[in-house]
Parts: C-alpha cells; structure tokens; sequence
C-alpha cells in the first residue's frame, strides 16, 4: 500500500502544532508559508481528516483528530532522524538533524559563533538553532524539540544531564559617572541601595535576588525588563545599576550609550554549560557539537568570557 505522506509534511505539520502558526511554523522550517499549508492540506486530504481548526485572529489549533494523529507523528519522524544517525554512525560521518537551544541573554554574542565554526568542520549536519528562557530551554528538551541547549545551571531538572563548561562571576553594569565606577570593584553591600535594572526572566531572576539575599540584603527594584539590550541601555541612560554573568567586549549599549563594568568581589559565580536531553548524547553529532564547545567555549577562545 503506498504511503499517503512524506517526512517534510510530517515535520511542517508538527511545526504548525508547535507554533499555531502557519507562518511561524513556515520560518521555523526555512520554508514558504504556501509550503507548509499545501503540506498540511495534503496531509487532510490523503487521511481524510481535519486536523486543525483554523481561525483567522487566533492562528490554528489542533482538533482532537490533529492531537492524535500529531502524537502519532512524532515518534516516526524521530524514528527517522535516528535513521539518518545510524547511517552517518555506520559510515563514520558527522551529519543529519541538530536542535540546539541557547539562553536568549547570551545567545547574540556565543551562538552565530559557535554554529559558524561547527558547520566549516562538519557542513552536513543540519543545524537548527532556537533562543528562549530558562523555562522554555526545558520544556524544549523535554519535548525532543531540541538535543542540547547552552545555558546556567539555574533549576536544573533531573531528567536532563549538565555538562559544566565555564564558571562565570557575576559583574556590575554600572552607568557614566556613577559614584561606584570609581572603585576596583564592589560589593552586593555597594549595590543594594542603588536603583537597579533588573533583567527579569525565569530562574535568572531568582539567581540576580539571591545574590542580595545571600548576604541578607534587598536590592532596590526600580526597573525591569526581559531584554538584555534594553536593559544595556537603560543603564546606560541612567535609570540604574544591573548584574550580568557575560561580559560583551563593547561597553556601548544598543542605543549608543556607554556602561562601565565593575566585579563583585562577593557574589557567588555561576556556571555555564550543556543541557543535554536524554539519551542524546548517544548520537554522533550530539557528541561532536559537546566536544566543539568544549574545546571553543573558553576565556581564550570567545570576548564574552575573557576576564
């Protein structure tokens, strides 16, 4: 009996569940938005299904015919990409699908980087790349969106394995002409009374508040962002301090301004490295993209972590 669909519509259809988007899911898979929706019209028409409800405010969600048939799914296109694995293990290549997440705080600054270098090495694996917060860099993996993500050791859950690669002291990011730029470097003491910028995210959030808590202290909140670059300019234009683990090799900010950079002589570190989904680390490109970061993620090797 002939198939009735092929792998690409399967992965434009699980985009489109993902995302609730035909034109996200179309950016995720770097392909046209006609693309994945012909995709997914042949999908329904092959089956016989529908398999989304589709409501033009509020994008597509799945009907109770499209969440099984999405379940069903995913294991197949995962049987696959672990096709792919095996052939490129038999025949000693370092090749097929790679999902690699980072934390959007540092992501600008170490992801295009590290992606450019592993693909001169090793140009046939496919590379896919995301962003997102601590919360969403789990709820990824869990979810074998994505095979590996650098990220903190903040809230790890057990489920996934952390290889540690740098440990990196949090530093404060301080405006022109503030009384502390004066200093070698400060203290949380220093800091706790000053208005601060807070980069407010999951996990990192509870990270920065504990470093004032550790010494019974309660920092002054005045602003709060998600954004790193606001919160760079912000500093900048004087609304506050903040605290940031990555160092960027420029002291401008994104909107021009300048900030000057101070250690905190008394604030715990905080490490940097891989999470890694279960069992991916038995595939050879998972393998090779840790052992790249281990030998490129270092002081030497990247500006952001240079003391």
């Amino acid at each position: 009996m002939p198939l009735r669909f092929t792998l690409r519509q399967l992965e434009y259809l699980i985009a489109v569940a993902d995302t609730g988007s035909v034109t996200l899911a179309a950016e995720r898979v770097n392909v046209s938005a006609p693309s994945v929706s012909a995709a997914i019209a042949q999908l329904e028409e092959g089956f016989g299904l529908q398999l989304f409800v589709r409501r033009h405010a509020q994008g597509l969600s799945l009907t109770e015919a499209g969440r099984q048939f999405v379940a069903a799914a995913r294991p197949v296109l995962g049987a696959a990409a672990g096709l792919t694995d095996r052939a490129a293990d038999i025949a000693g290549r370092v090749a097929g699908p790679l999902g690699v997440g980072c934390l959007v705080t540092f992501a600008q600054v170490v992801l295009p980087r590290l992606r450019a270098e592993f693909r001169d090495r090793f140009p046939e694996v496919e590379f896919r790349q995301a962003e997102h917060d601590q919360a969403a860099l789990f709820e990824e993996l869990r979810a074998g969106r994505l095979d590996l993500a650098l990220t903190y050791d903040l809230g790890l859950p057990p489920e996934l394995t952390f290889l540690p690669l740098l440990s990196l002291p949090p530093h404060a990011l301080l405006p022109p002409g503030h009384p502390l730029t004066g200093r070698q470097a400060v203290t949380m003491a220093d800091l706790a009374p000053e208005p601060m910028v807070l980069l407010d995210l999951p996990f990192s959030t509870d990270y920065f508040l504990g470093l004032f808590t550790a010494h019974k202290l309660r920092p002054r909140v005045t602003e709060r962002t998600t954004d790193m670059g606001v919160m760079r300019s912000m500093v900048a234009r004087g609304f506050g301090y903040s605290i940031a683990n990555i160092r960027l090799a420029t002291d401008l900010a994104p909107d021009g301004g300048r900030i000057t950079c101070r250690p905190i002589a008394d604030a715990a570190s905080i490490r940097l490295g891989l999470l890694v989904a279960g069992g991916a680390e038995a595939r050879r490109t998972v393998r090779a993209f840790i052992d790249h970061c281990r030998a490129t993620v270092t002081p030497a090797s990247l500006p952001p972590f240079t003391p």
